[in-house]
């Protein structure tokens, strides 16, 4: 274990070993562009419209509820 630490201490075969990893990385990506949320996703415009409604209406209920915990914003309906 100890035997290759002074191979590893050198900064040229670092920078090397780095250079040659992402190069073999890269060509068993494929085609290496870039991809598009519904490719990665699978899902059709209606379904991501649906899911961005549903975080929006999740994020506001999640603020009202933490105001209305914390004492910041008392709702009328309450009392």
């Amino acid at each position: 274990m100890l035997d290759n630490l002074r191979n590893h201490t050198d900064p040229d075969s670092f920078f090397t070993e780095d250079e040659s990893a992402m190069d073999a990385e890269s060509a068993s990506s494929g085609s290496g562009g870039r991809r598009s949320f519904d490719q990665v996703t699978g899902t059709t415009p209606q379904q991501r419209f649906a899911l961005a409604l549903m975080l929006l209406v999740m994020v506001g209920l999640l603020g009202f509820l933490l105001l209305v915990m914390a004492g910041k914003m008392v709702p009328s309906f309450l009392f």
